[in-house]
């Protein structure tokens, strides 16, 4: 599945650049394929945001609450 983001800021040889400053080696097709999920994550929370789900975890915890 291929997804194509036009506004795409990190170029694919950036990317590359910066998982080998955190010694991690990847080729371009790896790493297009990180930046793609990194994008769509990007994108689902901005969608979220805009929407105004500011959900808070804390609000239904499984934890009992103390007073």
């Amino acid at each position: 599945m291929e997804m194509n983001f036009i506004e795409r800021t990190i170029s694919v040889k950036r990317a590359i650049s910066i998982l080998a400053k955190s010694g991690i080696e990847v080729d371009e097709k790896e790493a297009d394929v990180i930046l793609d999920f990194l994008y769509l994550i990007a994108k689902n929370y901005i969608k979220n945001e805009e929407v105004g789900n500011t959900h808070n975890p804390k609000e239904k915890s499984n934890s009992l609450k103390t007073t």
